[in-house]
């Protein structure tokens, strides 16, 4: 369905918030126990009743029949009509995910997955239809009628319906149901003012006006439903099925005598429509509708969808909002209070002059923190997606697990929120995987059979951590060590300590697992994670005791827009280093530093030696000498490796605002960005994972064979 320009921009924020009802529904799906919590289940009612009126609303029909088979469920179990089963939860999960990508394939206008629809209402329809198996006779009748009002349908409909008068406070736009009733029909609507008071007693905000519509065309009634879905309950709605006959139009001041008698031959028929015909007739439609979509759809039998991984809208809280317009207020005092110096300078005034730059200095570094504040977002919205996937997997891997999340209200700049979520999911897979066991080995080893896994994250030293924990049986050591020699990762010979043998599962395509499966074994996360993660300026530990379980810790900058750096020059360039890279500063001893073959420099640092990288052959710049004695060694550390960086000098160290070069100008190797210091030049952001690692490649093997 295609929608009008007026609504598309009101439609971006029902698909938003139709996803944020999906989380909740999943969210009080996984916490439903044996027990019903009551409150739990009217919340998950809730969204569910929200996603299906506003996709009524917008005529999103197919979502909205879908909806309302969930809607139904979940208002039997929330009365105690229906207990709260393991098979229902799981139809409803399962439910959830349909009602996803429904709602990405309305948002893109591709055609949905019919048959997926089909066999899910199917599903539902099945735990529904246990529930009415008595009395029997009555349910027979109701089948029955039901069928013969399918075979049918009458040939029209006239409908009243008169709104509350907050019906406009609440934001309806009554009139959209028109557009929608003339796709159904041929349809004649009659307006009926009698409601309307004198003009000094009229309120501007509140509805008078009510309509008697009359439909020609065989709709189902299900169709009608959905069309006035979004109906308050304190609204008077009535459906009265006509002949085939045209419509014939009467005055308006006449139309609510013949509505009113019509009404109470309505009443046992409209209100009183068992779901069950609703849902009958929505389920063969979407399977009479299934053959000709499926065709339509793409080869993976799944429709188009918009990529989720990078959302191009945030919500912002008022209160950061106000924070910078108040800042604003300041910066413009401070600026009439300087621009005041523009005609000329009294020395009497100097003092005045130094107050207004400090001040104009702290408004501005307050003003970068409050705009910094806005892309900062709680961990939460990473967080959130694990307890559906340990539920799942636990499931499937026959395993008990407890979830447990702490820190969640902690922020970070969305960019890294949003790059650090497939990592993380790695990370839990093969904590479910590898390390958790099951229940039964876990009893055999004395512990509880339901193991836990922790997500925790919290601030320190201006970074982000994020631990993943689990009491399972951790890293077996001697099992990883033969692995690595057997694929030649790892010398015969060669004396490993623990911590370097946890970091071999960071090798690439690096494996312990005996056989593959769709949920781990083909050594292609861990890799990905280490790489992803140092993307990010960040860096990865683990830490594993045989028998108790395995902490895997990340250490993340709080944003990726401004960077710690030490500003560093090489002749008359500037260079900035990311402060997380550098581990120290040395000045250079020459009985330290060794040339080996291919004219590779190494600088002994007490019981390792470091390729020394010289930024001036890096990057073509003509140094003030080119004797390594003369210069500063600042030795950078990433995945594990050091190198020794030779500069010519060390300048002071500041914040700097990150550019991207790739977008301005092309990718570079060995640089991260550039930035713009204060006295107007461009100073380059060196790439220190990248340019450690192009070292290592080139100095390993000659820095081997001189330690050796």
């Amino acid at each position: 369905m295609t929608i009008d320009l007026e609504m598309a921009e009101i439609a971006k924020v029902f698909f938003q918030e139709s996803r944020e009802g999906l989380d909740v529904m999943e969210s009080g799906l996984l916490s439903l126990g044996a027990t019903a919590d009551r409150e739990n289940i009217n919340t998950i009612f809730r969204a569910a009743h929200s996603i299906k009126g506003g996709s009524a609303t917008f005529g999103f029909a197919e979502v909205a029949g879908f909806t309302h088979g969930v809607e139904t469920l979940l208002d039997e179990m929330r009365n105690g009509v229906r207990p709260v089963t393991a098979e229902a939860i799981q139809t409803l999960l399962q439910a959830c995910d349909c009602l996803r990508e429904m709602i990405a394939a309305t948002e893109a206008e591709q055609p949905l997955d019919q048959v997926r629809i089909a066999s899910l209402n199917g599903d539902i329809k099945h735990i529904l239809g246990e529930a009415n198996e008595a009395p029997a006779p009555a349910r027979a009748a109701g089948d029955e009628a039901a069928g013969t009002h399918a075979a049918s349908e009458p040939g029209g409909w006239r409908v009243r319906f008169e709104p509350v008068a907050d019906l406009l406070r609440l934001r309806n736009e009554p009139t959209r149901m028109f557009a929608e009733l003339r796709r159904l029909g041929t349809m004649v609507a009659h307006a009926d003012t009698s409601r309307l008071p004198l003009l000094d007693a009229l309120d501007p905000e509140s509805c008078y006006v009510s309509w008697n519509i009359d439909i020609t065309a065989q709709i189902p009634r299900g169709k009608l439903d959905e069309v006035f879905d979004w109906v308050d309950s304190g609204c008077r709605l009535e459906f009265t099925p006509t002949g085939g006959s045209a419509p014939v139009a009467a005055a308006p001041g006449a139309a609510a005598q013949p509505q009113a008698a019509a009404g109470d031959a309505w009443s046992a028929e409209t209100k009183a429509v068992s779901p069950n015909e609703t849902k009958t007739v929505a389920l063969a439609e979407a399977k009479a509708a299934a053959p000709a979509d499926a065709d339509r759809s793409a080869p993976g039998g799944a429709p188009a969808q918009k990529a989720s991984g990078d959302s191009g809208s945030i919500r912002v809280a008022t209160e950061k909002v106000d924070n910078i317009i108040n800042l604003v207020g300041e910066l413009l005092i401070t600026q009439s209070m300087l621009s005041s110096f523009a005609d000329g300078i009294d020395p009497n005034d100097l003092d005045r002059l130094r107050q207004g730059l400090s001040q104009l200095a702290r408004n501005t570094r307050e003003l970068q923190e409050s705009v910094m504040q806005i892309r900062m977002l709680p961990i939460s919205f990473a967080f959130n997606r694990f307890p559906r996937i340990v539920h799942d997997l636990s499931r499937k891997l026959a395993k008990k697990v407890e979830l447990k999340l702490s820190g969640e209200g902690t922020e970070l700049d969305k960019t890294v929120l949003e790059k650090i979520s497939d990592p993380l999911v790695h990370l839990v897979r093969n904590a479910l995987d590898h390390g958790l066991e099951t229940p039964e080995r876990r009893v055999a080893a004395g512990k509880h059979e339901t193991g836990t896994l922790e997500l925790a994250a919290f601030h320190e030293g201006g970074n982000i951590i994020i631990e993943v924990r689990d009491d399972g049986a951790g890293l077996n050591k001697a099992k990883i060590l033969q692995k690595a020699r057997e694929r030649a990762l790892v010398a015969p010979d060669q004396d490993l300590t623990d911590e370097q043998i946890d970091n071999l599962i960071f090798m690439p395509g690096f494996s312990t697992a005996e056989q593959i499966s769709d949920v781990s074994g083909r050594g292609v996360g861990m890799d990905v994670v280490r790489r992803n993660i140092n993307d990010l300026g960040g860096h990865v530990q683990i830490a594993s005791k045989e028998g108790l379980g395995s902490t895997i810790r990340i250490r993340l900058p709080l944003t990726l827009a401004i960077l710690d750096g030490q500003l560093v020059r090489v002749g008359k360039e500037i260079y900035i280093i990311s402060l997380l890279a550098i581990v120290e500063t040395i000045q250079v001893a020459r009985e330290r530093v060794n040339t080996l073959v291919g004219h590779t420099e190494v600088f002994r640092l007490r019981d390792e030696y470091l390729p020394v990288v010289k930024l001036c052959d890096q990057f073509g710049v003509e140094p003030d000498s080119r004797s390594a004695e003369d210069g500063l060694l600042v030795v950078l550390e990433a995945d594990g490796k050091r190198v020794g960086v030779l500069v010519d000098d060390l300048l002071a160290q500041q914040q700097v605002v990150i550019k991207s070069l790739e977008s301005n100008f092309k990718s570079v190797a060995g640089i991260a960005g550039a930035t713009i210091l204060g006295d107007g030049t461009v100073a380059l952001i060196i790439d220190a994972p990248g340019l450690i690692s192009s070292a290592a490649k080139q100095g390993v093997g000659a820095v081997a064979a001189h330690a050796a």
